[in-house]
């Protein structure tokens, strides 16, 4: 889905809406505040790292968890990743294989983890750590799980969006938030905020950190058609513009969304008519089968530290602590 707009207006009708709503998102947020209460984490022998969010849709988890990786990897430490597998259709544990699994069977972000290093995707995090230890991980990335309480975590970072933060403050439906801001906070290690804007954190002491998404490729005058469906495209659209392509139309999906052969056609007619370039994003293009990446160009993106020492000092002390 895409986030409704009233999630972060604060005009009269996006009010009453959100206060409609709001007595479902209270008990949204106990329901997350229940299994925090009642569940008996398994404790993994390899050390957990947790890179989560406080907001449905997109902050820029899964750029920071490749980001962590590679910071992981220079300091010699075996680390897979673990993730849900958003969309997938077999809910047991399996290690990701590109050259065998598509989207539908392990999820979109999955496919992007698994060219960084190695991938497990389960539906139950414990069975699914249990298979990365038995795979040689000492370490365990999971790009998501801030709200799933089956895993024990040695390091909790909380990836959120600068600009936007926490939209109006309610819980899902009546707005982004998965938990409350403050209980979510309660039980995070390190804040990392992407892009400009400082959202309130309030009762949180620990570090703060800043990063953004960057890439090297110049778009210079390029006349594109950009499509996109993650949690928020309109961040893509800017990017390219920032980068200085020429955008001659925009196409925005929902996330996750999985394309028709039908829309990849219209798309592609678009761009001939319009002599223009066909571009996604990384995400996106996994999603599309072989026969339709052809003709369709992508802008790679990567997590950058503004204090790289830091992050490598926090992910030292974490995979190096008895």
């Amino acid at each position: 889905m895409r986030p409704p707009e009233f999630w972060y207006r604060d005009d009269f009708s996006s009010r009453v809406l959100a206060a409609t709503l709001g007595p479902l998102g209270r008990l949204y947020g106990a329901t997350v505040s229940r299994k925090y209460r009642r569940q008996a984490p398994y404790h993994s022998t390899a050390r957990v790292i947790c890179v989560g969010n406080l907001t449905v849709g997109g902050t820029g988890k899964t750029p920071v968890a490749i980001a962590l990786a590679r910071i992981l990897q220079s300091k010699r430490a075996s680390a897979a990743f673990l993730a849900r597998g958003y969309g997938r259709r077999s809910p047991e544990a399996i290690r990701v294989d590109p050259q065998i699994h598509d989207a539908r069977v392990v999820g979109d972000e999955a496919l992007l983890l698994a060219r960084a290093g190695p991938t497990i995707v389960a539906a139950n995090r414990a069975e699914g750590a249990r298979l990365a230890e038995r795979s040689g991980a000492d370490v365990i990335i999971m790009d998501d799980g801030h709200q799933n309480f089956t895993l024990a975590k040695d390091l909790s970072l909380l990836v959120i969006d600068g600009e936007t933060g926490f939209g109006n403050g309610r819980m899902v439906p009546a707005g982004p938030l998965r938990e409350s801001v403050a209980q979510g906070l309660a039980r995070a290690d390190t804040v990392i905020i992407m892009g400009n804007g400082s959202p309130s954190l309030p009762g949180f002491f620990g570090p703060v950190l800043r990063a953004r998404l960057a890439s090297k490729q110049r778009l210079d005058g390029l006349p594109l058609i950009a499509f996109a469906g993650i949690g928020r495209p309109e961040k893509f659209f800017a990017a390219l513009r920032h980068q200085g392509a020429n955008l001659v139309e925009v196409h925005a999906f929902s996330d996750h969304h999985a394309y028709t052969a039908t829309e990849i056609v219209r798309l592609r007619g678009r761009a001939k008519a319009a002599g223009a370039i066909l571009m996604t994003t990384e995400k996106d293009f996994v999603r599309l089968n072989v026969n339709e990446r052809d003709g369709i160009d992508v802008l790679p993106v990567r997590a950058v530290f503004d204090d790289p020492d830091a992050i490598g000092g926090l992910l030292a002390a974490a995979i190096s602590c008895p």
